[in-house]
This record gives C-alpha cells, sequence and structure tokens, in this order.
C-alpha cells in the first residue's frame, strides 16, 4: 500500500458560539474564541490517499486530478470565508478544527480516483492540527 499526501492552504475566519449557552457562558467556555467579529486563521490542509500503484502509469493517482478536486471540494467551499456565516456544510454547528476536518472528509470522500482516502490532517495553527481518519462525527 502506497500513501500519498498532497497539501494545500486556505484562509477562512469564525467564531465559536454555543446558541445554547448565555454570553456570559461562551465567553467562559471559548474564551477570546467567542467574539462574535470572528478571527482569522491561514489553515494547511494535508490530505492523504492511499492505493496502489497502477502498472501502466507507476501511480497510486494523478497529483494534478487530487490538486483539482482540492481546489474544487475545499478551496472554494472554505478559502476566504467567514466560516459562520458562508459555509452551509457546518450550519448548526460549532466551526472547531475537529468539526471543520469532519466536513472536509465529507466533502473529499468518494471523490479521489484510483485512490481511497486515508487520513486528512488540518493545521488551524503550527501548533495546534486535527488527524482525522473518517468516521460518524459532524454528519
Amino acid at each position: 500500500m502506497i500513501y500519498l499526501t498532497r497539501k494545500i492552504e486556505f484562509s477562512a475566519s469564525h467564531y465559536y458560539w454555543n446558541p445554547e449557552f448565555t454570553p456570559e457562558e461562551n465567553r467562559r467556555v471559548f474564551g477570546k474564541c467567542a467574539n462574535r467579529h470572528g478571527h482569522g486563521h491561514n489553515y494547511v490542509l494535508e490530505v492523504t490517499v492511499a492505493g496502489e500503484p497502477d502498472p501502466v502509469t507507476g501511480m497510486v493517482l494523478d497529483m494534478k486530478e487530487l490538486k483539482q478536486i482540492l481546489e474544487r471540494e475545499v478551496m472554494e467551499v472554505f478559502d476566504h470565508k467567514f466560516i459562520n456565516q458562508e459555509v452551509s456544510q457546518l450550519d448548526g454547528k460549532i466551526p472547531t478544527s475537529e468539526n471543520i476536518a469532519c466536513i472536509i472528509w465529507t466533502l473529499l470522500e468518494g471523490k479521489v480516483p484510483g485512490g481511497r482516502l486515508h487520513h486528512i490532517r488540518l493545521y488551524e495553527t503550527p501548533d495546534l492540527f486535527v488527524d482525522y481518519y473518517g468516521g460518524n462525527a459532524a454528519r
């Protein structure tokens, strides 16, 4: 089994807010992330695909095609967006890195020809990231 990883970067803003909490409770639980004006990140996304090399091409998949898929399915949805207001896939969810990673998985699942989506890693900051291997969270 071969594992290929492609990395992309996107910028987006968000804030954390649970409508079931009081404003005070939101500030206590989420701290400065509860600022309703939002704050931004330069996210880094690593997408790992597993598969066997094609005997004719020697590739698991065409990495240019994977780049196009990431542009269409992730960049168009998240890049330079205010996630709370512009990313409908997160309606009703707090846009944590954990939930964003789960949504990105659902956006990519089944769309990678020649390989199987194995793992994604989403960096919110250089020292904070989420690893996701699929499942039913945030769906």
